[in-house]
């Protein structure tokens, strides 16, 4: 039974409790709760917020009741820094931790490049992603613990973090909490092909399925017809899409499947469009960050949190968000949630374990896929096999998904060392010693955030104080720029306009 309580304007206020970790991602934080509070029925429900960084934590507060005020809504609004608190009969968890923060992010990036590994996100798998994953993954299934302990039972944990696909695994495997990994993948590529096409793309329907971040549209419906086959020759003759995309265009081309991820993005997952360093600039743009650009989500994170330190007085200052059905956004979370709640039918795609929805993927897998939400719960249907090139690759990253895994809950140095050797852009860069040599440096780097490989750690200080030592390079990648002052961003008029729109978004 729903928990219906008093009426509003002749709709009847549910109550029950939303808990945010992670909160201090101030302005994803501030976009979530906009579309939770643009459900109509949803004006009365409990909202906490926690994270470790007292500072953040207080900034995403004071930008909340300011749209609150504005919207007239009475919340019961709690932050706090203790998690557990936060989780005390919680209904529903998000999840927007990273940890190790831009530190931690900074050595994903920057011994990878010194042994040749050339990222330009490195947060899903290769390198970066993996040990990404060493970190997450043991403190998400702490979080994990304390929501078994003190949450309502069967609270939905929501998943936002990287690398997305690993830590819904090991919460769905390890800490027994149900667990949907969400993503704006799906939506972002979905607009691309409606700008590719010329065609609003929510006149489109598609069918998109795969894994995290590698995510094929098998179906691009417009009235009914079938645009799939058009698709390849509407990109290719669009000036600016042929000009960004040319990875995802070129695996189109190959593969006969669009594939979600930008350029960037989808560049690391693969052997081939990063192994040669004279030939990276070849397949990526620099206008954005996120065409592939060495190193650019690193420069770009850095960069919006000097931007922000500087500019929340003005944002604080600055219009409220304004809270009506029409403004709620593309995120899946509160989607699900109004849907559970309220009966109302959401079709979204989702992570979640595999269990035989696509047949040709292996059943423990963390899969992306169409999937249904009312008021009966999560509805999965079997899609059947993906197309065997498609298959091929996401079983590729499948494997290194799963050692990664298992070496972060296990603190198995042998499995983690393999992820990498397993991982296509890690394998195709570096030999079996180098990847071996690189990984004790990555875990030496991070040790604070690892602590399940305290014993191999110490083992791996001793091996790095060898006088027979792989040589590395000064290489900063072939594609690099320079991280903006502050006053440099205010100079540069696009900068600006992307970090005040990016204050929202991350």
């Amino acid at each position: 039974m729903k928990n219906l309580t008093n009426s509003r304007n002749g709709v009847k206020q549910m109550k029950f409790k939303v808990a945010i970790i992670g909160a201090g991602s101030i302005g994803f934080t501030r976009e979530i709760v906009r579309d939770l509070f643009c459900v109509s029925e949803f004006k009365d429900i409990e909202l906490v917020l926690t994270d470790i960084n007292a500072d953040n934590l207080d900034r995403a507060r004071q930008l909340l009741e300011k749209d609150f005020n504005a919207n007239n809504i009475n919340v019961k609004l709690t932050s706090t820094l203790d998690r557990k608190k936060a989780f005390k009969d919680a209904k529903y968890v998000f999840n927007f931790v990273r940890v190790g923060m831009l530190e931690g992010f900074t050595h994903d990036i920057e011994i990878p490049m010194k042994y040749g590994v050339d990222q330009c996100v490195g947060d899903t798998i290769c390198a970066g992603g993996i040990m990404y994953g060493q970190r997450g993954i043991p403190e998400i299934l702490n979080f994990c613990k304390d929501i078994k302990e003190v949450a309502l039972p069967g609270c939905i944990l929501l998943n936002y973090s990287n690398p997305n696909a690993m830590i819904t695994w090991a919460c769905n495997k390890y800490g027994g909490v149900q667990t949907i990994g969400l993503c704006h993948g799906v939506q972002h590529g979905h607009k691309l092909i409606g700008e590719a096409f010329g065609i609003d793309w929510k006149e489109i329907d598609i069918t998109c399925v795969g894994i995290n971040h590698q995510t094929w549209y098998t179906s691009i419906k417009h009235k009914g017809i079938e645009l799939k086959d058009k698709l390849l020759e509407a990109m290719e003759s669009n000036e600016k899409i042929a000009d960004v995309e040319k990875v995802r265009i070129d695996m189109l081309k190959r593969f006969g499947y669009f594939s979600t991820e930008s350029n960037g993005h989808l560049s690391e997952y693969l052997p081939w469009y990063r192994k040669r360093h004279d030939e990276i600039i070849d397949w990526i743009n620099l206008d954005v960050w996120i065409n592939g650009e060495s190193g650019g989500y690193l420069r770009h994170c850095t960069e919006l949190r000097n931007w922000f330190d500087t500019k929340f007085p003005e944002w604080l200052a600055g219009d409220p968000y304004i809270y009506k059905p029409e403004n709620q956004g593309i995120e899946h979370g509160s989607h699900i949630i109004e849907a559970l709640e309220t009966g109302r039918v959401y079709r979204g795609h989702f992570n979640v374990v595999n269990n035989g929805v696509i047949t040709n993927l292996d059943n423990d897998a963390i899969v992306e896929v169409p999937a249904y939400v009312d008021a009966n719960g999560i509805n999965v249907p079997i899609y059947g096999d993906l197309p065997l090139g498609c298959a091929a690759v996401c079983a590729s990253s499948i494997n290194v998904q799963r050692l990664s895994v298992e070496a972060a809950v296990n603190g198995d140095e042998i499995l983690l060392k393999q992820a990498m050797m397993m991982d296509p852009l890690t394998g195709a860069c570096l030999n079996p010693p180098e990847i071996w040599q690189m990984t004790d440096e990555m875990m030496i780097a991070g040790e604070k955030w690892l602590p399940q490989y305290k014993k191999t750690i110490q083992e791996a200080k001793i091996r790095m104080q060898s006088d027979n030592l792989i040589p590395t390079t000064d290489y900063k990648g072939a594609a690099r720029l320079q991280h903006k002052s502050v006053e440099e961003l205010r100079q540069d008029e696009n900068a600006l306009k992307r970090y005040n729109k990016a204050s929202n978004k991350n």
